[in-house]
Order: structure tokens, then sequence, then C-alpha cells
């Protein structure tokens, strides 16, 4: 199951805002530094439409959603590269994840005490930016070390010194290491480091209810830093989500309504966690259920039918697929085939998103 880590500077809304991701999740959120110390994780399921019209379609008994972890990781400080604040606990948490969620406060509230004592979106980013910087420059030094002297006798060693370098070079500047691109070898050689700067990053502007339709100035600040790493910028308001949870459903669209917002910044951010990861959905569909699946972009269809169980990518013989918008306007499967929308795709075939797909296998 993919992993996304919620981080930030103290006090900046990061546990409020988990406990409504996870909707039945016991984060702690207090007003003081440090309220969480063991990350708290909860598991979401990644809002998707098609999934209720293909089981009304398929009559289906259940619906399974595509899933994603998220990991509420204590706050960080100047310092924490060096230990401050239990910081070494903290970074090793976030090494675990494949994605990072950055909060950032963009809203004044007089009774949440700020830890540098005001508000400053890019201070902050800069102070979690450097920090996590400074951790993955301590271990890349070890490594240097380490390969240079295996680089006198060894190729490969050498072609991982070059790529070292080129990420000393970054991380000595105090940016993040993902500004460096690098070829697909280049980045296998890197991964076992799981450098923190690496991961793809959202930021999660944190704003007062009445800034969640329009935003701020601050969250046009995070934009434009966003802007300079490639990083996504999502806009939320821990506590409209908080309120949201406690609503019946009926109820929540006319409170978003009338902030002025079609959906909550909830469902923003769990979309753009999954999308960011370059990842793709297929349905598969039937009386029993209709289920998400998830996939890397790229993958060919026995990879995608692995996903399900590696029997059916071993004994992969073809897979009937249909588009999904091709689904539903036709109503039904036994009409799309009719129509000759159904194909039978062969092991080269790249699965797309959306499509609904049935594997034929041997056993």
């Amino acid at each position: 199951m993919l992993r996304a880590g919620i981080v930030g500077l103290p006090n900046v809304g990061k546990s409020t805002l988990f406990n409504a991701v996870v909707a039945n999740a016991k984060a702690q959120a207090a007003n003081f530094p440090f309220c969480t110390i063991e990350p708290n994780t909860g598991v979401v399921a990644v809002p998707d439409e098609r999934l209720n019209k293909l089981a009304k379609i398929s009559s289906s008994a259940e619906i399974i959603p595509a899933r994603v972890e998220f990991v509420d990781i204590a706050g960080l400080v100047k310092g924490a590269s060096k230990g401050e604040g239990l910081g070494n606990q903290f970074l090793a948490n976030i090494r675990e994840v494949d994605a990072i969620v950055h909060v950032v406060r963009c809203f004044e509230n007089d009774d949440i005490i700020h830890v540098a004592g005001s508000v400053d979106p890019v201070r902050d980013i800069e102070v979690i930016n450097l920090e996590l910087a400074l951790a993955d420059l301590s271990q890349l030094e070890k490594r240097v070390d380490r390969t240079r002297k295996q680089a006198k006798t060894s190729k490969d060693a050498q072609v991982e010194m070059g790529v070292l370098e080129k990420l000393l070079v970054v991380l000595n500047e105090g940016k993040s290491a993902r500004l460096v691109e690098l070829t697909e070898e280049e980045e296998a050689l890197i991964k076992p480091l799981g450098l923190l700067t690496r991961k793809p990053v959202i930021y999660a502007t944190n704003v007062s209810e009445d800034d969640l339709a329009t935003g701020n100035e601050w969250v046009e600040q995070v934009r434009a830093i966003a802007a300079q790493e490639n990083a996504q910028v999502v806009v939320v308001s821990a506590q409209v989500e908080s309120e949201l949870v406690e609503l019946p459903p009926e109820e929540q669209t006319d409170f978003l309504e009338a902030l002025g917002v079609t959906e909550g910044g909830l469902k923003t951010l769990i979309r753009a966690t999954y999308e960011l990861l370059g990842l793709r959905t297929y349905f598969t569909t039937g009386p029993k259920e209709t289920r998400a699946w998830t996939i890397r972009t790229g993958m060919v269809a026995p990879q995608a039918a692995g996903v399900i169980h590696t029997d059916f990518e071993r004994g992969f013989i073809r897979a009937e697929t249909v588009a999904y918008k091709d689904l539903i306007s036709t109503g039904s499967m036994a009409a799309a085939k009719e129509k000759g929308l159904v194909r039978s795709e062969g092991k080269e075939y790249v699965v797309q998103e959306g499509d609904v797909m049935l594997f034929r296998f041997n056993v």
C-alpha cells in the first residue's frame, strides 16, 4: 500500500488534518510542540465517483476503492537533522513513506501558538526543507567516503560516484535532491538511500475557513516555491475538514457551498497524493464486487493482472478490456460487446487510466 507522510513544523495543523483525513483516527491534537511522538497511521479510500456507476451497471454487492495510507509524523524543528526535538526519530519515519504532504500554516490565530512567533510560510518551508537537505547531505557524505574507495577498482562504483557528486552539489546549496534530473539507471543506484528530499511533495496550505475558496497571499507564496520545485499545492482547511467529519453526508454539501467550494480540500489532497506518485487506476466489476486497482503508469496487462494475484501474471492469456466511458455510455458489458467496444488485449498492451478489465489466464 502506498504511504504518504504528513510533515511540517509543530502547531501547523498536521494532526488535525490527519484526523480529518482518516475520519476515525485518534491522533491527539493539542496546542503544544511534540504532541505527536509516535507516528499515527490511517488508511483512506481514494475518492472515485466512477466506482458507484460501475457498481450500478454490474449490480455489485460490494465496492472496494483504491487506498492510501497516511502517516502523521511529529513536528520537525530547526536542528532536527542534528537530533533537536527528537529529530532523528522523526526523520527516520519520513524515510519510510512514498510521498510527503508538507502542511504549511497559512492562517492567523492568536489562540494557536506558532513556534517561531509569527506566520511566515516561506520561512517555515525553508526550515523544514533545510533540515531534510542536511539529513540527506550527512547520509550522502558517508556514502561518498565508501564509494570513493570502491571506485578505484570498480566501474559501477565510478558511475555511482558521478551520481552522488551531482546530488551533493545541490544539497550543499540547501536545495532538494529532487531538483536533480537522473536517468532510470541512476535513480536505481540511489534508491536504497531513501533520500528525504528526493521524495515527491505536496504542499498542503492550511487556511482559515474564510480563505478556503480563494486562498490568500500566503498561499500564493507557497505556490511560487512549489513552481520552482515542480511540487504540487492544495488548499485545505484542517478546521473545516474536522467539522465536516461530524456532519452527515447530506449536510456536508450545503456546508461547503456556504463556504464557496464544491468539495473539501481533503478529497483534493487524497487525489493529488495518488496522482503525484504517477499512478493509474483500472477496474474490475461484476455481481460480487466493483474494485479499483492501483498500478504504475506504463504497466502492461500481465503486470496489471499481477496486482490482483501473481498467478494471473504468470498464466496471463489475454485481457478483455473496455474503456470506462464506453461502458458507461452503452450501459452494460453486453451492449459494449455488441458495439465492438470490448477489446481483446495481449501481453504488450499498456493499461490506460479507467480501463475496465477481465483477465483470462491459465492456472
